[in-house]
């Protein structure tokens, strides 16, 4: 048998890989952002309300048991998370923009429609925005 030869990608190709990396890249990271600002069931919890459940973690660790303390420890953890995210939050605007530049040409690449969008949370303004339409696929 012959040894086949390796054949290299064309400049061209390389290109469209790249550019449909970024795309991937751009929309990704809007669902995630819009993932991670969704609503969560119950009520909402605020700042002054998780600072005073922290206090009363410290009050309840006194008297636990250790398995209880464990469970303590890991509630007061992740509370301190959710403070800090509070306060950082997540800024949607910039990630918005790249999607909408974006978005199209992924959709149109990819095969994926206005409905999928809108079932995963994409506002149909920003659909609007990015020219997918319901009738484009």
């Amino acid at each position: 048998m012959a040894a086949k030869t390796k054949k290299s990608m064309s400049s061209n190709h390389k290109q469209a890989l790249a550019v449909g990396r970024a795309e991937g890249r751009a929309v990704r990271a809007y669902l995630e952002a819009l993932d991670s600002n969704r609503p969560k069931r119950g009520r909402r919890r605020t700042k002054e309300s998780i600072s005073a459940r922290l206090e009363n973690l410290a009050m309840e660790s006194v008297d636990a048991d250790p398995l209880k303390r464990l469970q303590l420890a890991q509630e007061e953890l992740d509370l301190t998370d959710e403070l800090v995210r509070i306060d950082q939050g997540v800024d949607t605007g910039e990630l918005e923009v790249e999607f909408v530049k974006v978005a199209a040409s992924y959709a149109s690449r990819k095969g994926i429609s206005y409905a999928a969008f809108r079932q995963v949370g994409v506002p149909a303004s920003v659909l609007k925005d990015a020219g997918i339409t319901r009738s484009v696929t």
